[in-house]
């Protein structure tokens, strides 16, 4: 059985104390007016540009008329850059929320995928999966209070939840039947009750089964757990178009959904990898040999050769088509998202094709463990490009408020799941392929 160490616990307190006090100080240190906000963006320009251009006077009507309009446009851009710095901590907490609970997101669809395969390898990491998955929970559910917070009007990351925006947009009121607050809020609870119904019925049948004389809850788990990789399907699709496509709610992409999926998937596996690296350094999982870190650690590779081949798929056939309400996407991160979005690249697909295509090195627990790191830190990246741009615009640093967030949901995940694995014995006792998972060599 494992014990949580009191310096485990205590560094998760501190990450999250350390973080909350981040995030506060992102809050608290956002602009509360037009002016604050001015000031701000002023502040950070050092070319000395931003003192516009003074208007010739005394030509007429049609110049006055010339200028009101300007004025008027340079108060409705003005209102719209308070917006953006407003909305930074409040993206910065969305960022890592989803980050963190994407992560268990996708462990659950790899533990659902082993499940309905009957999969002989993994049953010696069902116990680690099930601790990763208890995460979706408390995860889940501070993703749906700032969804709610983002309907009641808290901040301004949802355009198209704003009224007034959705009056003045032809395109958005196509959209209303869909994109409206009270069926967004309906969907994103059928999808977070859906997902933790499976993990905690999953979990359930899985402890019954240690206990049973016969494979009736094995069986039973086989069959919910295909099932469910249906509706997860459907429902993370579904998903990643409400919580993040409609962030920028005049683009779209038909790939978008198997996008994320990617995403979270590699991330999901990665932490598999490196919690189980961990309580083997601990001497637990004694017979979790070489080969099952090599078969994560393959799938780490493949699932990132699998994320490229998508990205590259929406990126190229946005570009050559070169459709203007497409093509803004990449436009917009290119422009200004230089060092994330090219640099996100290269840890999400060089990074890995180069460190683990040797399959020696995948055995090797050290290198799995920094190779991991910094794909977490990559698919982390992915997530912020895919927010930020459309919530915060030129706006966006990485900075106390991105810190904040990472280490608030860090610690959290932390503490969440390692207390989860104290529950039970970390070795299943009688599911059917026990012994061919205790006896796998690669």
């Amino acid at each position: 059985m494992y014990t949580f160490s009191n310096r485990l616990k205590i560094a998760s307190y501190i990450l999250m104390a350390v973080g909350a006090i981040c995030l506060a100080t992102g809050f608290l240190s956002a602009p509360s007016t037009v002016e604050e906000a001015k000031a701000i963006v002023a502040a950070s320009h050092d070319d000395g540009h931003g003192g516009g251009h003074a208007e010739e006077a005394g030509h007429g009507d049609e110049h006055a008329a010339d200028a009101s309009h300007g004025e008027s446009h340079s108060a409705s851009h003005d209102e719209h850059v308070f917006h953006q710095l407003q909305n930074r901590p409040w993206s910065a907490l969305y960022v890592a929320a989803f980050f963190f609970f994407m992560i268990s997101l996708g462990v659950l669809a790899f533990y659902a995928v082993q499940r309905a395969s009957q999969a002989g390898w993994s049953p010696l990491l069902f116990r680690v999966m099930e601790g990763i998955t208890s995460y979706i929970v408390p995860g889940g559910i501070i993703v749906f209070v700032i969804l709610v917070l983002s309907v009641l009007h808290m901040n301004h990351m949802f355009t198209w939840m704003d009224a007034e925006v959705v009056a003045e947009d032809a395109l958005l009121q196509g959209k209303k039947g869909y994109l409206n607050p009270t069926f967004f809020l309906v969907r994103a609870a059928i999808f977070l009750g859906g997902w933790i119904a499976y993990r905690q019925y999953s979990r359930k049948l899985s402890l019954e089964q240690d206990k049973s004389d016969d494979n009736s809850k094995f069986k039973l788990n086989f069959r919910i757990s295909a099932a469910f990789l249906v509706f997860y399907l459907i429902s993370e699709s579904m998903m990643s178009w409400d919580w993040i496509m409609s962030l920028d709610p005049h683009w779209f992409s038909t790939l978008f959904g198997w996008y994320v999926f990617a995403s979270m998937f590699v991330s999901g596996i990665t932490v598999i990898a490196m919690v189980t690296i961990y309580l083997k350094s601990k001497g637990l999982l004694p017979e979790v040999n070489d080969s099952h870190i090599h078969d994560l650690a393959k799938f780490m590779f493949g699932i990132s050769i699998f994320w490229t081949y998508l990205w590259f798929s929406q990126f190229m056939l946005i570009w050559y088509a070169n459709i203007p309400e497409e093509v803004t996407y990449f436009v917009t991160r290119i422009e200004h998202y230089k060092l994330p979005f090219f640099g996100m690249l290269a840890l999400n697909f060089i990074f890995p094709l180069l460190v683990l295509m040797n399959s020696d090195y995948k055995r090797v627990n050290w290198f799995v463990v920094m190779a991991g790191i910094i794909i977490l830190f990559g698919h982390y990246m992915d997530v912020f490009n895919m927010v930020m741009p459309a919530t915060v615009g030129e706006n966006w640093h990485l900075g106390v408020p991105e810190i904040g967030g990472i280490l608030f949901f860090g610690g959290l995940f932390i503490f969440w799941v390692f207390n989860a694995l104290t529950k039970e014995d970390l070795t299943p006792k009688r599911n059917p392929f026990i012994e061919e998972s205790k006896h796998f060599h690669y």
